[in-house]
């Protein structure tokens, strides 16, 4: 039994004859992650949030010592997940040649694990860090041992709601220890672009060149709130390019879309990744 109802099954027929044929550029949003236990930001459910912005992690040390805390609790859970069908369907539009590459704006490298070979990670990762001083970067991996080192009380809650960032944000404690560079004893800071911050000039033109190499864009899992997202449909509908969204709910470019589809990514795409390689 399939699981898209006849509408959505509608939808995603005329989503097929939209983009059969042509070579798609795939822009993904926390949605695309939800099927591997990942909540969203803004969808059914999802918890309210006070998201961690640039300004107060550098000028707050009690903010910051909390952050690294739920940061580390919510990466050990976070780094456990794996990738959903979603995330495997579009690594198999791309092994096709169907697909382009993907841009999304999550941190979580699911796309990576997936099989994705072109990635641009438009909002950081979560598997680098990097001194604010010296710019030296370290491997997240490497982080985490010596913060549990540093800190062997700590201890992954139970039943704590994961955070789509990969923090789960507890209390703070002032016992402590924030690990610092071990090349000149500066700030860390995870390579993810916190609130408050610019997406570097240089990552989004990579994702406006993907976009420019593709004649569609399929966006999915994306409710296009932040400006990054719509800036790049936006990019797509000058061009007069095919726009297909695949979203639960709303988005900001519906009207924009040439197909929207309401519905789950990974059952959606699983459909297009078995329908468009024939239909090059």
């Amino acid at each position: 039994m399939s699981p898209l109802d006849a509408t959505q099954a509608a939808q995603v027929g005329r989503a097929i004859d939209a983009l059969s044929g042509r070579r798609i550029a795939v822009l993904t949003g926390a949605g695309v992650s939800t099927d591997s236990g990942i909540p969203d930001y803004r969808g059914e459910g999802a918890p309210k949030r006070n998201p961690m912005t640039a300004q107060t992690f550098l000028s707050d040390e009690a903010a910051r010592r909390r952050y690294w805390i739920g940061s580390h609790l919510g990466w050990r859970a976070f780094s456990a997940a794996a990738p959903n069908p979603g995330h495997e369907a579009i690594a198999a539009l791309e092994r096709a040649d169907v697909a382009t590459g993907v841009i999304t704006q999550n941190v979580d490298g699911l796309h990576l694990r997936a099989g994705s070979r072109r990635v641009v990670e438009l909002h950081g990762t979560m598997r680098r860090v990097f001194c604010l001083q010296c710019g030296q970067v370290f491997d997240r991996r490497d982080i985490g041992a010596r913060l549990e080192a540093a800190n062997p009380w700590i201890t992954v809650p139970e039943n704590v709601p994961l955070g789509p960032d990969g923090d789960v944000l507890p209390e703070s404690s002032e016992d402590f220890v924030v690990p610092v560079c071990t090349v000149c004893g500066g700030m860390l800071k995870p390579e993810v672009v916190f609130f408050g911050e610019y997406i570097p000039a240089e990552k989004f033109r990579e994702a406006e060149q993907l976009v420019a190499s593709a004649d569609a864009l399929l966006v999915a899992g994306s409710s296009l709130v932040v400006n990054s997202g719509i800036r790049l449909v936006e990019r797509a509908r000058r061009r007069r390019l095919p726009v297909v969204i695949v979203n639960r709910g709303e988005t900001k470019a519906d009207a924009r879309a040439t197909v929207k589809i309401d519905a789950g990514t990974s059952p959606v795409l699983t459909e297009l990744a078995r329908a468009l390689p024939a239909l090059r």
